[in-house]
């Protein structure tokens, strides 16, 4: 990506101050239609109680750990993205840095709703809490849910940390254009954000070894998350749910989610606010190659998976593998495959990875095969059991569909928020790279 001149400066912190446009109001009024959906079914849910889901013996878990997992991975690869890019000081985290970063922490508020409405009792959640009580008791920390509340509670502060420290030098910017516009609660909004940056020497000090620091200290606690969650899988009695290989799985299978909704953003945004020399070709070639590189990665682990839990697993793990793959849900567990180790693929090509009409809906796509993945894991994973019980199959409510949906509308208002808030592409950093070009 090339250097930014004052007019490309202009037109990044001109999008939160220009009026929103028709299209934007549309898309939001969507996304807001979609977050009074998931108020219903979050009302409903604490009416009805979680008899309202198609959960039942011997699939103890439906949407509510398949979506929890799936949006924890599309957070974690988000953020994974963007730490090794700061680290590694690479130009791409320049183009895309800001909106992944943002799109991890709208994907961990979404997560953060399951483990809290799936408690059967989620006004009592505060009782995960470690905190001095007076009936004296404390939380059962061999509990899969103590697991989750400090799994979350640290990847929101961390994430959001991360995130904040990026914005410091452009809030500050739109903090000085708000002021020259007149716009005087703008500007005390941006103002309180930039914490009183004034661009000394010794401030951009601190922010770097800032910023440098939290992002080292988000590289371990996303691997752990992820693995924490195959963990959590592990502590119960289903076969195939205790193999070594599992934390890999999670791990490698939610990269191509998280990278496929970064490169759809990258493409909408590019389109939408006509950002096409800060978000330039070679960026999305990159994005589209990451992309098709995380799915090639996942093709080695459903490789892997079928050749090890068909052919040289013991009998319980084989005979689990077996139902994953050619029982009832078979047909997900290879939809999974094509759409998150196959379809990708295609990325390989540039006149397909940079054109916004196929980059966006691949993208997309890619985070649903992880999504069936994930089904197919949670659910095809239940279906075996050892007792003489009826199992009819998994059938989601529609109340679970309410509020799968309506979390997904809560991401997506989430991003229109900050597309409109903040700069959607780091400015500081593009003036960074202005000043280190040649032709500077």
């Amino acid at each position: 990506m090339g250097g930014m001149s004052r007019a490309d400066a202009r037109t990044i912190s001109g999008v939160p101050l220009a009026r929103f446009g028709l299209a934007w109001w549309l898309a939001f009024g969507a996304a807001a239609g979609g977050v009074v959906l998931l108020g219903v079914a979050i009302a409903v849910l604490l009416w009805r109680g979680t008899g309202v889901w198609g959960t039942n013996i011997p699939y103890v878990w439906g949407f509510d750990l398949i979506n929890y997992v799936w949006w924890i991975g599309v957070a974690n690869a988000a953020s994974l993205f963007a730490v090794i890019l700061v680290l590694r000081r690479h130009g791409l985290r320049t183009a895309v840095n800001r909106f992944a970063e943002a799109a991890a922490l709208a994907a961990v508020v979404a997560a953060a709703l399951y483990p809290i409405l799936h408690l059967g009792r989620p006004w009592l959640f505060h009782w995960v809490f470690p905190y001095p009580a007076t009936t004296q008791f404390w939380p059962q920390f061999r509990s899969t849910l103590i697991w989750d509340f400090w799994g979350i509670t640290s990847h929101v502060l961390v994430t959001g940390l991360f995130w904040t420290i990026g914005l410091i030098p452009d809030l500050a910017t739109m903090r000085e254009r708000a002021a020259a516009r007149g716009r005087r609660v703008l500007a005390l909004a941006y103002g309180i954000g930039a914490l009183g940056w004034r661009g000394s020497m010794a401030h951009w000090a601190r922010h770097q070894l800032a910023y440098r620091l939290v992002a080292a200290l988000l590289l371990p606690l996303l691997l752990a998350a992820q693995t924490v969650v195959a963990l959590e899988f592990a502590t119960t009695v289903m076969p195939d749910w205790h193999q070594a290989r599992l934390p890999l799985h999670v791990v490698v299978t939610g990269l191509p989610s998280g990278l496929g909704v970064v490169l759809a953003l990258a493409a909408l945004l590019r389109e939408g606010l006509g950002l096409h020399r800060e978000i330039d070709d070679g960026d999305m070639r990159l994005l589209s190659r990451l992309t098709a590189a995380a799915a090639t990665a996942c093709l080695w682990i459903y490789a892997e998976e079928l050749l090890f839990g068909l052919v040289l697993e013991g009998p319980e793990t084989r005979a689990a593998m077996a139902i994953r793959a050619f029982g009832t849900y078979a047909a997900i567990y290879w939809a999974a495959v094509v759409l998150t180790a196959l379809l990708p693929l295609l990325l390989w090509s540039d006149r397909i990875g940079l054109g916004a009409w196929t980059a966006v809906p691949i993208g997309l796509l890619a985070a649903a095969g992880v999504w069936l993945d994930r089904f197919s894991l949670v659910v095809a994973g239940a279906e075996r059991s050892n007792l003489p019980l009826p199992r009819p199959p998994y059938g989601p409510s529609g109340w679970e569909w309410g509020l799968f949906l309506g979390t997904i509308a809560l991401f997506a208002l989430l991003m229109l928020v900050f597309a409109r808030l903040v700069p959607v592409v780091s400015m500081y950093e593009m003036r960074h790279e202005e000043a280190e070009s040649p032709a500077a």
